[in-house]
């Protein structure tokens, strides 16, 4: 099981990296992160869409919608800018892994 506080501060950049992959609608985001984490995070659509409104009111992502399957989907699309945010989050949470890391070895 995942510490939730440890989750919560990795949440957005975790999101960000699978729309960074492809475009994606919410919960395909959230079969993404239980099935690439082998079910360690598990994210509720309450958890999510503030995720996601937070990152588009911040403009890392845009939405669009799209039919699938007769369905009218909401699609996120990473941005310039969210591409930024992600390299650096991401190299941040490196640093923090390596340093944590090195303490417990």
């Amino acid at each position: 099981m995942t510490n939730k506080n440890l989750m919560a501060g990795s949440a957005s950049m975790m999101v960000l990296g699978l729309i960074y992959r492809e475009d994606m609608y919410g919960y395909q985001i959230t079969e993404q992160l239980k099935n690439k984490s082998d079910d360690a995070f598990n994210i509720k659509a309450g958890t999510l869409y503030p995720i996601l409104h937070s990152l588009e009111k911040d403009g890392f992502v845009t939405s669009y919608e799209k039919v699938f399957n007769g369905k009218l989907r909401k699609y996120y699309s990473i941005t310039e800018e969210g591409v930024k945010e992600y390299d650096k989050k991401k190299s941040e949470w490196t640093d923090f892994f390596n340093a944590v890391k090195k303490v417990l070895d």
